[in-house]
């Protein structure tokens, strides 16, 4: 995958292959999940990290793009941005492990739907970006969702708000580290790795360990690393070649397929609380969309 000059704000035929192709496998992710669900969170996200590290590096050294890796490791600064990054994104990745495991793939898939109202909230608050009318009114619908579900449940959907709260903050700080995207995922999991490994030696110590088990199991955590790298790098590069508007609508096809998932795969039930706050996120979502499709055709103008 190599970096491609194209005209600023316009969408070309590579960039949506390779954005739809990565938000296809992160809905298809829950089923993989599943299938490891077994086994202790901490284990299976351990084993993402381990078994990232070829598949990206692979990756890095086929594009010619190791140099800017090695900068960053010299750049203390940009090391600490990028220990603040990988540990942003292990929590995420824990979170979303569980919630597979223990049949809250709808609070996943809410999660990930609330998502961008909650980076708008981010830019209000710590960029000082204002938002307009209808963006109050998406952000103030998914507010009201988490409201309802917590009322219904007596709790919060930590779940949702969980993968919300670490996913928004890694895209957040992640626009600060100037590094390619590539290299900014190696350079995470590469900082992941040490307390990856040390993981599995004392699961393994302990007598917990499902790593080399069996031969089924063994694969599915070496292929951890495949489901991991290959979608966020597919995803990295396809935005690049894309509009912002673009990248802004598919980013729902990944949340749309997991709710399938989780209501026609996984049978969970799709019922009370759920039946009202799911549809205030998705009309949250169309005034949103709607709203930033209106504002770019003004700036065009």
């Amino acid at each position: 995958m190599t970096d491609v000059t194209r005209p600023k704000n316009e969408d070309t035929p590579q960039g949506l292959g390779l954005a739809i192709s990565a938000y296809f496998l992160w809905g298809f992710l829950p089923l993989y999940m599943k299938a490891v669900a077994h086994m202790p969170a901490v284990e299976v996200v351990a084993h993402r990290v381990i078994w990232s590290v070829p598949v990206a590096g692979v990756i890095l050294i086929a594009s010619g793009r190791t140099r800017a890796l090695r900068e960053a490791i010299a750049n203390p600064q940009m090391l600490l941005l990028a220990v603040l990054t990988a540990g942003l994104i292990s929590i995420n990745w824990g979170i979303y492990v569980w919630a597979i495991a223990h049949e809250q793939t709808l609070e996943a898939a809410l999660g990930y739907y609330i998502n961008p109202l909650f980076s708008i909230f981010l830019g209000t608050i710590l960029l000082g970006e204002r938002m307009n009318r209808a963006q109050m009114v998406a952000v103030a619908l998914a507010f009201t969702a988490v409201l309802i579900l917590t009322f219904e449940t007596g709790r919060l959907p930590v779940v949702a708000v969980g993968l919300t709260l670490t996913w928004g903050l890694y895209a957040l700080c992640k626009k600060s580290l100037p590094i390619g995207p590539n290299q900014g995922f190696m350079l995470e999991v590469l900082i992941l790795l040490i307390p990856a490994l040390g993981c599995v030696v004392w699961l393994s110590m302990q007598g917990q360990s499902h790593f080399m088990l069996t031969g089924l199991d063994t694969g599915l955590l070496m292929g951890c690393g495949v489901v991991t790298a290959v979608p966020l790098m597919l995803y990295a590069n396809g935005a690049k070649l894309l509009r912002l508007s673009t990248i802004a609508i598919l980013q729902y096809i990944a949340p749309t397929m997991i709710f399938l998932v989780a209501v026609f795969v996984f049978d969970e039930p799709f019922e009370g609380a759920k039946q009202i706050a799911f549809p205030l996120i998705w009309l949250a979502l169309v005034i949103y969309t709607t709203s930033m499709l209106r504002q770019m055709r003004r700036r065009r103008r």
